[in-house]
């Protein structure tokens, strides 16, 4: 028994020497020359670049088209007159920073209360195999219904208040991060699981060394779509049932025939959408630097 455990504990520093000295081989190859990192920097630069050219190379095609009469400035104005209108819609007449403002806090209060059970319920049926027999099918017949078209029954159950607005929010977010929270755990190669198995891991260990790490790359997708959704569906609700909101901005500019404030509200949800997927894209590459393929 004695000459078992002096075998097995000679195996474990054998292994610990070889893990130490491949750590340092693979931080010595971390390290790359100057001229590397610096072109890797600029490579970053670029891509920031393109990402804020295209917008930019749209709206000077737009204004060009308006200015020479391509495009009726009644329906289509100039993004020149969208800015003036930007001016004055942030005035002290305008309504547009507490629109915003109430439009964010929605967004935000649905994509908490819909994507934090998403995860734990996605990471929780892909590990486990009759959870997700159970739920899969409800979550596949739920994620087909039309959202947008649930807001009259939400209306009904919830009211006119910001309920029925956060939960259309929450329902966009919660079935594009469950389904790829589960597509991710489901995804993770064999091999890690059976060494999380071999060693004993338990059921969180596994959860958070094995499954979070695994599913996070399809994980942050999810929050990514789902986000998108919520701006989307915050929107349609505001349009129905609010007083206050983007949405409604929209609204009460179409019944005045206002085109250049529903552009302005247009291009703040516009805009909203752009910065969260900037964020969340910046905060995809620090989490999950090792899916790059530059």
């Amino acid at each position: 028994m004695s000459a078992q455990r002096s075998a097995t504990r000679e195996v474990v520093q054998n292994a610990g020497a070889g893990a130490t000295t491949s750590g340092r081989l693979e931080g010595a190859s971390v390290r790359m020359p100057k001229a590397q990192r610096t072109a890797r920097i600029s490579a970053s630069t670029q891509e920031r670049v393109m990402t804020f050219a295209a917008p930019v190379l749209f709206l000077l095609v737009w204004e060009a088209l308006a200015r020479v009469g391509i495009l009726d400035v009644k329906f289509f104005p100039a993004p020149s007159m969208i800015i003036d209108q930007f001016g004055y819609e942030l005035g002290p007449e305008g309504t547009l920073q507490y629109d915003t403002f109430v439009t964010l806090r929605r967004v935000l209060i649905g994509f908490l209360v819909g994507g934090v059970p998403a995860v734990v319920i996605g990471l929780c049926m892909g590990f486990m195999r009759p959870l997700r027999l159970l739920v899969d099918p409800v979550v596949s017949m739920l994620y087909a219904l039309p959202k947008s078209a649930m807001m009259p029954l939400l209306m009904l159950i919830l009211g006119f208040g910001e309920s029925s607005k956060v939960a259309l929010v929450a329902l966009g977010v919660f079935f594009p991060v469950v389904v790829n929270c589960m597509a991710g755990v489901r995804g993770i190669q064999s091999v890690y699981v059976d060494v999380a198995t071999n060693y004993g891991a338990s059921t969180l260990q596994y959860l958070r060394f094995v499954a979070m790490p695994g599913a996070l790359p399809l994980m942050l997708s999810g929050l990514r779509i789902g986000l998108a959704q919520g701006i989307i569906l915050v929107a349609v609700a505001e349009l129905v049932g609010a007083r206050e909101g983007l949405g409604y901005m929209i609204q009460h500019a179409w019944e005045l025939q206002s085109v250049r404030t529903m552009y302005v509200a247009l291009f703040t949800i516009g805009i909203i959408g752009i910065v969260s997927s900037l964020v969340l894209r910046e905060l995809e590459q620090k989490l999950v630097a090792w899916t790059r393929r530059d």
